[in-house]
């Protein structure tokens, strides 16, 4: 019976048959490391840039060496005679990468025909055994991520033990292409990015708009009727806030700072985060144990400066807007207060429909490393254990992240991944037992003493340019009709019937539903092709028996045609389903994108 591999063995092995043909093509390469990942595989060399046109010669000639079935071969050698092996080769990323091993470590390399290379394994025993594989992408990265570092060129490839599973894999790869944000958003002309302008900081076109601005209409509302009293502060501050909530010990680095620490007298910063200012809204007064809970909320646009190597669509940006809100509590208030951001949270996940797609992570601090926060590590020990009561109380499932806490707090951070597999951070609530010390924030007790409150840090949505990437990638552009940019077009048979379409549309937008006529001199099927392209939900096409019997007749991506209606019943219909933000599933077929 043939020996049976693991999957990771036998994409790590691929990644040595694309690095021998990389080899054979490309002989100047240097190699770098190719490790098997959660998908597939990639391999890093020193080289140009690799087309498209290059990984297809490349893929012919694995094909070549997986059909020669050569034999995969381990052996070891000492330090010194490893080091003069890959020297002699030319390969100084090898040379390093052995250099930095300790002293005792087991040096081994694998040998399939002449093509040898540093690895610890496992692989296969015969490159033959490589079935099904293909390579996807070729990208840039760092030499072992560091952006001081050489930029070499990535291959991404992946590898199955069967022709039918890597098709499937294939398959939903394109799927994720198609949903990729960055590219769909792009195409539905949400959001664009301009060089002269600079990277991570996203135009949000006229559509785009729409839908944030329906967010925020929506969220500010809802804190209002939880209690929350709206604030506005400065997008600046001078550098003496940012010392006192020691950001310019901590996060100085990520800020983008206005003016020169050696020259000027007062130096000013954007504002990272709104927490400080609104501190001060508090301490404009003093308060009594009576007015606590205090609740912020303020839609904040927040500036950090993220390494230009970060940059993504709308998911990593150097200026963004969230729904930031700060409580200021008393201690026997925390429970009940969190309970309540997390009830928030749990509502606008709900209403956008991803409520299934996140995980939660509780990000603690790092015992070994202390210097990077506030407070002692008794007091961190106490705040994450009130923390992980809490959430216990709640029966939230969430896994720990050692050394993921804000320098200031612990933190429950709502997870959910993009489509390709990357986490991000969409919700963060935050126990913060330290800053109201740091700003002399306090409230008079029943007892006439003053006294320390404590603050609770949340977003109640998160970043509302991540929540579109992350409904652009969900919803593949077919949004839920309260957040489409446009919610109906209406299309005249011909120009005869243009004004009564232009009455429809009167009556619809006194109704508060967003809507266009296409009036335009093209055939009919040419205009309901392009409404369903550009996603739009509702059609309205109106002719001679519509006009006569002042009718519409309705087509929706949901039922299809549904047929004739008085346009009085079709208001009702689509404004319950607006008011009720309600989500109506609909499949996508990205086969019929083109056609």
């Amino acid at each position: 019976m043939a020996e049976k591999f693991d999957l990771q063995t036998i994409r790590h092995s691929a990644s040595h048959v694309l690095a021998h043909a990389v080899k054979r093509l490309f002989p100047e390469a240097k190699l770098a490391i190719g490790p098997a990942i959660e998908d597939g595989f990639y391999y890093d060399f020193d080289h140009e840039p690799f087309s498209r046109e290059d990984l297809d010669a490349l893929e012919k000639e694995m094909k070549k060496i997986i059909k020669e079935g050569l034999k995969i071969e381990r052996f070891e050698l000492p330090r010194e005679e490893a080091l003069k092996l890959m020297e002699d080769a030319n390969e100084p990323y090898k040379v390093e990468l052995i250099n930095d091993l300790p002293k005792d470590a087991v040096i081994s390399f694998y040998k399939q025909g002449d093509f040898v290379d540093l690895c610890a394994g496992p692989h296969v025993d015969r490159t033959s055994r490589i079935k099904a594989y293909k390579l996807i992408s070729s990208s840039g990265a760092y030499w072992r991520g560091d952006e001081h570092n050489k930029m070499l060129s990535r291959i991404y490839g992946t590898s199955f033990e069967t022709k039918e599973e890597l098709d499937v894999y294939l398959k939903d790869l394109e799927d994720r292409k198609n949903r990729d944000h960055n590219k769909l958003g792009r195409e539905m002309k949400l959001f664009t990015t301009v060089d002269v302008i600079g990277q991570g900081l996203p135009l949000i076109m006229p559509k785009g708009e729409i839908m944030i601005r329906e967010m925020q209409r929506w969220i500010e509302d809802e804190e209002e009727r939880r209690g929350y009293m709206r604030t506005k502060t400065p997008l600046m501050a001078k550098s003496d806030l940012y010392v006192i909530s020691d950001h310019w010990e901590h996060y100085k680095d990520g800020m983008f700072v206005l003016g020169d620490e050696e020259k000027d007298k007062e130096i000013f910063a954007l504002r990272p985060m709104t927490c400080p200012f609104q501190y001060y809204v508090y301490k404009a007064d003093q308060k009594s144990y009576r007015d606590l809970p205090c609740r912020y909320g303020e839609t904040s646009t927040l500036f950090r400066k993220e390494e230009s190597g970060e940059m993504h669509g709308l998911t990593r940006v150097r200026q963004f807007t969230i729904s930031e809100g700060h409580l200021i509590i008393r201690p026997d208030q925390t429970e009940d207060e969190f309970k309540g951001c997390v009830d928030l949270m749990k509502y606008c996940l709900t209403t956008l429909g991803v409520e299934e797609d996140v995980t939660y992570r509780l990000s603690l601090s790092d015992p070994d490393d202390m210097s990077k926060y506030i407070g002692d590590r008794e007091s961190w020990l106490k705040v994450e254990q009130i923390m992980r009561d809490m959430l216990d109380h709640l029966g939230i499932e969430y896994v720990e992240g050692v050394g993921e806490a804000a320098f200031y707090g612990p933190k429950l951070d709502v997870q959910a991944k993009n489509v390709y597999g990357k986490e991000d951070t969409m919700i963060t609530i935050q126990l913060d037992m330290f800053l109201a010390e740091r700003f002399d924030m306090s409230y008079v007790d029943k007892d006439g003493e003053k006294k320390r409150p404590y603050i609770i840090h949340r977003t109640s949505m998160g970043c509302y340019e991540r929540t579109l990437a992350w409904l652009i990638e969900k919803y593949a552009g077919m949004f839920p009709t309260w957040l489409c940019p446009e919610q109906v077009r209406v299309l005249p048979i011909s120009e005869k019937y243009a004004d009564y379409a232009y009455e429809v549309e009167k009556e619809l937008k006194a109704n508060r539903i967003r809507c266009s006529v296409d009036n335009r001199p093209e055939k009919i099927g040419y205009k309901i092709r392009e409404r369903r392209l550009e996603k739009v939900p509702y059609q309205i096409v109106v002719g001679a028996k519509e006009e006569e019997e002042n009718t519409i007749s309705v087509n929706s991506r949901y039922k299809g045609d549904e047929g004739s209606m008085a346009l009085s019943d079709f208001i009702k219909s689509i404004r319950a389903e607006i008011d009720s933000k309600e989500i109506r599933k609909v499949e996508v077929d990205f086969s019929k994108k083109n056609k």
